[in-house]
């Protein structure tokens, strides 16, 4: 079974291309950063898998009234295998982030750009012929092409690669395709254990494509705690020349926010080698715009911090310092502030003996002849939603790490390696 899937994945380099240009043509940015949300990709790849054969399909659409067809879909595929005991689940998110500066794209953002020579062919990366570090390997520019379409289009790759050929994998397979990721998965994975926690099953296990490292070494197991804060400074508008009579909200604000900085990380200065970096960070971020001339004194000021928190430290421990650190700050500035969370996000770590961890340390080496490890991550990815209700998750790819980048790319060796990964996973060979 190995070597067909295997020969398959590596005669699936144009269908790759074929998937990864369309879906690129369809943007899936949320309505936070200006998106109509993900109906219109979410329906072709719908379409797409049914005309490829992969049939059992189940939609489950969060409502949201600002994206249009008033929906967030999310969208399930099952092949079924040997036994449906220990069901692996790829979890992809359509959705994408904007493309930022334009004028710092080489090519228009929502056209997937091949650069390679013709006809398309790479050299798997589990062939004898392989070069690793080759320059100028085969590749596709475009938002989205890498965060996330190359778990997406790998995850159908390696579904494919059995029902093509009659083959059934060993256990089955799911493939999620959710919304709402890069802004918080509220309308994604949070929404579906929120309302549909029977999807999930204790023994399942499930990769995350969406996350790595240029060599596929690293399986994430844990990560940060993720705190975005938003504070509000008030206190008085006042001429700038008589200061006295106001109460600079954007003057406390900068205290508040270099006091957090500094005080938080000291308070919570731990080192953990399985993260990079070892230790938490508190970095003031956005900032709002106050007064639009010099000579006022701004009466209310608005900054945001990003918080990533070892996990040996709660939530609710970093939150009752920032209230100590925001009381002082009040009664020195004679200022009021409040705070809202715009994300939190508490993941428990997933056993390095788990079985998706002993699957990957198995078939990573087959495909990429690498020695995996494990690695704990600042990001926030989908795995930690599920890894708080007990289900055990990795995530891994072998990634460039383009994301979010002008002139985004995908490395097509990196589809059909991470495909051919997956597919021994389902296969368990």
């Amino acid at each position: 079974m190995k070597e067909k899937l295997l020969s398959w994945i590596e005669n699936s380099v144009e269908l790759a291309v074929e998937l990864e240009t369309t879906l690129t043509k369809h943007p899936a940015v949320s309505p936070e950063s200006g998106g109509q949300g993900e109906q219109d990709k979410c329906l072709f790849l719908e379409d797409w898998l049914r005309a490829h054969g992969i049939t059992a399909l189940e939609r489950y659409d969060a409502p949201d009234s600002r994206a249009k067809g008033g929906v967030r879909p999310n969208l399930i595929a099952t092949i079924d295998g040997d036994t449906d005991d220990g069901r692996l689940w790829i979890l992809s998110h359509i959705d994408v982030v904007p493309p930022g500066e334009e004028r710092l794209w080489n090519s228009d953002p929502w056209t997937a750009i091949y650069e390679g020579p013709q006809p398309v062919k790479i050299i798997p990366p589990w062939s004898k012929d392989s070069v690793p570090d080759a320059p100028n390997k085969p590749r596709l520019i475009g938002r989205g092409v890498e965060d996330n379409q190359q778990g997406l289009v790998a995850s159908v790759l390696s579904a494919l690669a059995f029902t093509t050929q009659g083959l059934k994998p060993s256990r089955t397979i799911k493939l999620l395709f959710a919304s709402d990721e890069e802004v918080g998965s509220l309308f994604g994975i949070e929404w579906l254990v929120k309302n549909h926690r029977d999807l999930f099953k204790k023994n399942d296990m499930v990769l995350v494509p969406d996350g790595g490292d240029p060599k596929g070494e690293q399986i994430e197991i844990a990560e940060k705690n993720i705190l975005w804060v938003r504070f509000v400074t008030r206190g008085k508008q006042a001429h700038g020349s008589m200061p006295d009579l106001g109460a600079n909200a954007f003057l406390a604000a900068c205290d508040f926010a270099v006091r957090l900085h500094f005080e938080l990380s000291q308070k919570f200065g731990d080192h953990d080698p399985l993260f990079f970096p070892d230790y938490s960070t508190f970095q003031p971020t956005k900032k709002e715009a106050n007064v639009p001339n010099i000579n006022t004194i701004p009466g209310e000021d608005i900054f945001c911090m990003d918080m990533r928190v070892l996990p040996r430290y709660s939530s609710a421990v970093v939150l009752a310092e920032v209230d100590r650190i925001k009381t002082e700050i009040e009664v020195k500035y004679h200022v009021k502030i409040e705070y809202t969370m715009s994300q939190l996000m508490e993941s428990k770590p997933t056993d390095e003996n788990a079985q998706i961890v002993k699957l990957l340390n198995k078939a990573i080496p087959q495909v990429y002849s690498v020695q995996p490890r494990p690695v704990g991550i600042g990001g926030g990815t989908m795995a930690a939603c599920l890894r708080n209700i007990g289900i055990d998750c990795a995530v891994w790819t072998k990634t460039d790490k383009t994301l979010h980048q002008p002139n985004e790319y995908v490395l097509l060796e990196n589809i059909i390696g991470d495909a051919a990964v997956m597919a021994l996973l389902a296969a368990d060979v």
